[in-house]
């Protein structure tokens, strides 16, 4: 069996997510840095490894290839079951994974670097509309979010119960990416309250964007 690498970027997201994963599961692993702006990400070894270009991308120790962060974040529960990201009832499994998803599939999508890179290339824009652009898609999810969060008898002291999960993952991870935009994290007090206690456990505080060896 050969040792866990994971292909990532210190300020990636998505990187960040699976890197606290792999840290609340207590999986060692080998650190391999891809600089998104320098293009190493298309560098012909690495699109061997992930034909996308896209980081992450995690080998396992038998050598399969896994992609995308939710996938890989629930393979790691699935394969090393404790402790859990996600609840062992269908409706609490339900909830979080739809916390995740506003933040994965609603917020990072039109986010993205690749995104970022295009609204200045095709359209235009400058730094300064950019930063707007990016606050108000964190906008427009994270006012329901906070919203959903505070009025749910389910939130915890973390997203759902007093354990962090999957949907603490992809939180942590976006306002990571939200403080480089000064988004105003005043109106999401839930939010914040949530992150903060996230950040006070080591799988979240260690694996933080400052903290890699690739930041910058």
């Amino acid at each position: 069996m050969s040792r866990v690498v994971l292909h990532n970027y210190f300020r990636s997201s998505t990187s960040y997510r699976v890197r606290i994963a792999l840290n609340l599961k207590g999986v060692d692993y080998d650190y391999v840095a891809h600089h998104l702006r320098h293009g190493e990400h298309r560098d012909p070894a690495f699109l061997a490894v992930n034909a996308q270009g896209l980081v992450p991308a995690l080998v396992w120790s038998d050598g399969t290839v896994l992609t995308q962060s939710l996938a890989i974040c629930e393979f790691l529960d699935e394969v090393i079951p404790q402790p859990a990201l996600l609840p062992a009832d269908p409706a609490g499994r339900a909830r979080v994974r739809a916390i995740a998803q506003m933040i994965a599939c609603e917020i990072h999508p039109v986010n993205n670097l690749r995104v970022l890179n295009a609204l200045r290339a095709r359209y235009g824009a400058d730094d300064a509309g950019v930063a707007d652009w990016f606050r108000h898609w964190v906008n427009e999810t994270f006012a329901p979010l906070e919203a959903m969060l505070a009025a749910s008898p389910q939130t915890g002291r973390f997203c759902h119960g007093d354990e962090p999960g999957l949907a603490d993952i992809c939180l942590v991870a976006q306002v990571a990416n939200n403080a480089r935009f000064n988004v105003d994290m005043t109106p999401y007090p839930t939010i914040s309250r949530i992150r903060d206690a996230c950040m006070e456990r080591a799988a979240f505080a260690d694996t933080a964007p400052a903290r890699q060896p690739d930041a910058e």
